[in-house]
């Protein structure tokens, strides 16, 4: 059996910043650090200070400062809303 990929998809209030499939995203919650890879279960969090860092399907890392903001899981679909830490 194949293994499903996510749908990631990382908003700011501002703009779209990345969207695509993803084997893996991993990022910081009010709970502690979380991976999340194909068919894991629904959730809902609260990001603080730190990155989210994504791994695509092609195998290039996408890593992105956040302030704080949003994580939701469902059905492969992690969507990220949160505010970027400007550099």
């Amino acid at each position: 059996m194949a293994s499903a990929n996510l749908t990631v998809e990382v908003v700011s209030p501002e703009k779209r910043v990345w969207s695509g499939e993803a084997t893996m995203v991993s990022a910081r919650t009010l709970e502690g650090d979380i991976g999340i890879l194909p068919d894991h279960a629904p959730l809902l969090g609260i990001l603080v200070e730190g990155t989210v860092s994504i791994k695509s399907t092609d195998g290039s890392s996408h890593d992105f400062a956040m302030s704080g903001g949003f994580i939701s899981v469902s059905k492969n679909r992690v969507s990220v809303l949160g505010e970027e830490q400007a550099n």
